[in-house]
Parts: C-alpha cells; sequence; structure tokens
C-alpha cells in the first residue's frame, strides 16, 4: 500500500514532476521507425510525458522530434510542409530543422531577419531496433542506447507493435510484472477450446500457487515465480524488470521436448497521466525467423485485428465493454475477453484512469509489485540528489527471461542464471 502522497509521486510524469524529471533520464520509445517510412514524409504527432510533440525524417533520413507548437504563433507543426531539411510552419513559413533550429522566415524581409535567434524544444533521438527513441532529459546525462538484446537480432527476428491503453502507466506496468495473475486471468477452462489462453492442461495452469522470488540489481530486478508441480519437479518462470518501464518475459514453453529459443515484453511508456503507450516486442535468438501469421498477433489481441493501424487505439475497451463475452467466460475461457493482452488491458482500465494504492490490501505474490514501488521512490530521491538512476546504463543489455521445469532439489539460480545472462557473467544481486 502507498500513501496517497507516494501515490502522486510515483503516477505523475509530466514537465517538472519528480517522476517525471526519473523518466527523462532514459531512452524513451516514441515511434514505430515505419510511422516515418522514408525522407520527408508526412510528420506525425508523438504525445510523451505530457508534452505534445510532432516528429518528422528530414531530406537526409535524420529524425527530428520537436516541440508540436511553433514558437511564432503556436500553430501545430502537424500541418507543416516537410521539406528541404526542415519542417516549415504553414501559418507564416517559419522553418525548423531537426535541432529545433529556426532556418528560415518567409514572412520577414531579410534586412530584419532574426531566424538565428529563434529555437523550438527539440530532443535527441537514436534509431534502434524498429524503433525511433527520444531522450528528453539533461543533455550531459544521456545515457548509453537502449541497445536491448532484442534490438541486436535481425528484422525477421523480431516484432514491435503498440497500442494505447486508457489508463496511468504504472497499473498497467504493475499488470504485467505481476506473474501471479497471468495463470488466472488468461487460462482457458477446458482443453476444448481453439481460443487464445494460457493452456488449462500447461504447467502455467496446473502447477499451484507461485512463490515469487525477487533479486536487486543495478538495472531493476529479476524475479521468478516458483510453482510445485507433481512428480518431484516445479515449474520456474524467470522475468527481468527494467527499469522504469521494461519487462522481459519468456514467449513460448514446451513442457516435454525442445525449448523454443524466444522472449518477449513490454514497455509501458506514460503518454500523460491518464493515459499510456504500451509497446509489445518479441524475438528469437534461433535460427527460425517469425511468420507473417505470427506477426498478426492474433492471441495476443495486440495486431491488426485489435488495434487500428492508424491510431493504435484498441477495438476493445471501456466504451464497449472490452467485447466480454458471458458465455465464452462460462464455457471457454476466464474472463470471455478475446485476446491475453486485451485481458490485461481489461483489467487494468477497469481500475479508473489512476488507481487510489491507498486502499489496497497486498500480499506476498505481490512482492514484485512493492519492490517496484521502492525503487521508483527511491529513484526519485536518486535524481532530486544529483544521482544516476538505476538502468541508465549498459547493465541489462543481455539480460533474456527464461522458463524451465527442473527437478525440485535443482536451485533455480544455479540451472538459470546462465541462461538469463548469455555470455556474460550473471549480475548479482544488489545490497
Amino acid at each position: 500500500m502507498l500513501t496517497r502522497e507516494e501515490n502522486d509521486l510515483v503516477t505523475r510524469t509530466g514537465p517538472g514532476t519528480p517522476m517525471g524529471e526519473v523518466m527523462r533520464r532514459y531512452w524513451i520509445p516514441a515511434l514505430i521507425s515505419s510511422e516515418l517510412p522514408e525522407p520527408d514524409c508526412p510528420p506525425v504527432r508523438v504525445q510523451l510525458l505530457g508534452e505534445e510533440l510532432v516528429a518528422f525524417r528530414d531530406s537526409e533520413g535524420h529524425i527530428g522530434l520537436l516541440d508540436e507548437f511553433c514558437p511564432h504563433r503556436r500553430v501545430s507543426l502537424w500541418l507543416g510542409r516537410n521539406e528541404e531539411s526542415g519542417l516549415r510552419c504553414v501559418y507564416h513559413g517559419w522553418k525548423f530543422d531537426v535541432t529545433g533550429t529556426c532556418v528560415d522566415q518567409m514572412n520577414e524581409p531579410p534586412d530584419c531577419n532574426f531566424a538565428h535567434k529563434v529555437r523550438t524544444t527539440a530532443y535527441p533521438t537514436v534509431e534502434l531496433g524498429g524503433i525511433i527513441w527520444a531522450y528528453m532529459g539533461p543533455r550531459e546525462k544521456m545515457p548509453p542506447e537502449p541497445a536491448f538484446e532484442w534490438t541486436q537480432v535481425p528484422a525477421t527476428h523480431r516484432h514491435v507493435s503498440k497500442v494505447i491503453e486508457e489508463c496511468n502507466w504504472l497499473q498497467a506496468l504493475e499488470g504485467g510484472i505481476d506473474t501471479s495473475h497471468a495463470p488466472i486471468l488468461h487460462r482457458t477452462i477446458t482443453a476444448n477450446t481453439t481460443r487464445a489462453g494460457v493452456p488449462f492442461l500447461g504447467p502455467f495452469v496446473q502447477g499451484k500457487a507461485p512463490t515469487l522470488e525477487v533479486d536487486v540489481t543495478d538495472y531493476g530486478y529479476r524475479y521468478v515465480g516458483v510453482r510445485p508441480l507433481q512428480d518431484d519437479e516445479t515449474y520456474v518462470r524467470a522475468y527481468h524488470y527494467i527499469m522504469p518501464f521494461t519487462q522481459i518475459r519468456p514467449q513460448q514453453f514446451r513442457l516435454r521436448g525442445r525449448v523454443s529459443p524466444r522472449a518477449a515484453g513490454h514497455f509501458w511508456v506514460p503518454m500523460d497521466d491518464e493515459n499510456c503507450m504500451v509497446w509489445n516486442w518479441m524475438y528469437s535468438w534461433g535460427d527460425a525467423p517469425f511468420t507473417d501469421e505470427e506477426r498478426l498477433e492474433r492471441a495476443s489481441g495486440n495486431g491488426p485485428d485489435h488495434v487500428d493501424p492508424r491510431t493504435f487505439r484498441s477495438k476493445v475497451n471501456r466504451r464497449n465493454g472490452w467485447l466480454i463475452d458471458r458465455q465464452v467466460q462460462k464455457t471457454e475461457t476466464f474472463t470471455g475477453i478475446e485476446g491475453i493482452n486485451a485481458q490485461d488491458r481489461g483489467v487494468q482500465e477497469s481500475m479508473g484512469p489512476i488507481v487510489d494504492r491507498s486502499k489496497e490490501y497486498l500480499g506476498p505474490a505481490d512482492r514484485a509489485i512493492i519492490v517496484t514501488r521502492r525503487l521508483l521512490l527511491q529513484a526519485i530521491k536518486t535524481v532530486e540528489d544529483g544521482g544516476d538512476p538505476p538502468g541508465a546504463d549498459t547493465s541489462y543489455y543481455q539480460a533474456r527471461a527464461v522458463e524451465r521445469i527442473l527437478p525440485k532439489d535443482v536451485a533455480w539460480r544455479e540451472a538459470l542464471l546462465p541462461e538469463m545472462y548469455p555470455g556474460a557473467e550473471p549480475i548479482a544481486a544488489a545490497h
């Protein structure tokens, strides 16, 4: 449970807020690269951390991310002309390059030109892993590029999508890092269904309630749910939480056969205090690329069948009751909502725009959520004191999520840590 004052601290991310100052110390996913497909293509609106921005790709292919509103008379630059290495306001013809410098003023005579004195807010960007990332913090504190393992594989072996969720970023993140809910909310309730969900006969559902273990690290923490199975075995599902809004999770599991070399994850990025952008990504470090069918994400509810590809708004939402089917809820799936991540959005949005955490009653299964809140509050103090928050470095570059069925007498750290940090020394728990 948090006090209302603490709840405000960790949920509010606009300019000048303590949590907003923490967020601005990281690279933030802003756009899918395909939203700006070519030089001089139309600009795109972007909302991040309560700021209204506009992005464009200039004639040389460089990305600009500017304040949406022209500093002259505050007209939206989304209306602007993307031409000859700059974005030109259509109102009076002021033109800005990717650094935010005004390079031309069509309405001013040459002898009184003062363009060189005019600048607008512009944020650095980097293009990596099919995403355009933004850095919105102090330039002297800019962290290394966000080179997650999945950004380093070929484009054929990764997939990225995003969807707007209509609630505060933190309740969306807390839903994602909560491992105990997954085999309940997402389960099928019969083996005789083709609907998406955690299989009724699989270890995630058939295992007993988990014991949750959390190891705090330099980047956030690694955590596992350990579930007793029959026959002297345990099902161990191991994740990573990377500050401030990232989760890496196992993607596929084969009970008695070859384990698929894949993982997946999410970013929960605040747009404003009551809306966030959920980024979904998956990748393979094996030989097999993702198929066109897999990229449709039908099981998750993140693909074009469920999400408007122009607006990134979910077709299932509060206004239509998340299209819950009560008959399916009785006979096939636990919720009656189609799509695993659509189910997540349904329960998280149902809490309201910003949940009041002072009214909660938490238990041992909520340990990861409790540690997350503690880390966020500590990060606020660290940044206020002039320090660097966790994860604003390279410590997460080789983190990988895995899951296994292990003999009951085998310690998961001994068995899984080498796989969770391939090619590197396992990262020790912080003290």
